[in-house]
């Protein structure tokens, strides 16, 4: 069976890739990362995401973007917004999904993995950078200049199921392939519960993609 990572983040865009990457036939890797995220929860969920749609493994690998902050998700002086604001918000992590495909890759070249999968979503996003088509075709391009296994003739892809699809498209997608979104957490501002504050982008762009897809959303909000 093909084999693949597929980054897990426990929230409801990765959720769904992984299961689009099930379907497909591949056999699955999941690698979260704990980065020093102020919204730890999401860990585990995205632990029990990986065991709901029979990912072969769940690895976490370590690293601590904290060290350098300049984001509202690793630096605890950084307020996460609750309301819209204009151009690349605070909750921008600087280098987080280059880092990320950084520990992919290696993950893919040491089990032989022929592709990498994520949940990035140039549509329904904050205008993050490394978000875009362009990052993903830039990365992909690295990654088959830059490691053994590809040098030698066993070249690597990046795989985006949903990187061009709305929140509403995203969502409808993971409930016919049987996502249980329950168990998904995508709030910035989620408590130790993993209950969600309603009001960060991320839950914003959740919500409203729950009720444009016209399904119910099971997210547990706080009081």
């Amino acid at each position: 069976m093909k084999s693949a990572v597929v980054l897990l983040s426990g929230g409801l865009d990765s959720a769904t890739v992984l299961a689009v990457a099930r379907s497909e036939g591949w056999r699955c890797l999941a690698l979260s990362v704990d980065y020093g995220q102020r919204h730890r929860v999401e860990l585990e969920a995205a632990a029990r995401v990986a065991a709901a749609l029979g990912a072969a493994e769940h690895r976490v690998a370590h690293v601590d973007l904290g060290v350098f902050g300049g984001s509202a998700l690793t630096d605890s002086s950084i307020d996460v917004p609750r309301a819209p604001t204009s151009g690349i918000p605070v909750t921008y992590v600087p280098a987080r999904n280059t880092v990320f495909f950084s520990l992919a890759l290696a993950h893919a070249e040491v089990t032989q993995s022929d592709a990498i999968f994520t949940g990035v979503n140039a549509v329904d996003y904050s205008g993050y950078p490394d978000c875009r088509p362009e990052f993903l075709a830039a990365f992909e391009k690295l990654a088959n200049v830059a490691t053994k296994r590809a040098v030698e003739g066993s070249a690597l892809e990046i795989k985006a199921p949903i990187v061009n699809l709305a929140k509403p498209e995203i969502i409808r997608l993971g409930h016919s392939l049987g996502v249980d979104f329950s168990m998904t957490i995508s709030c910035y501002n989620a408590d130790p519960q993993g209950r969600a504050c309603g009001e960060c982008d991320s839950c914003r762009f959740r919500r409203e993609g729950f009720h444009k897809a016209r399904l119910d959303d099971p997210t547990r909000y706080q009081p």
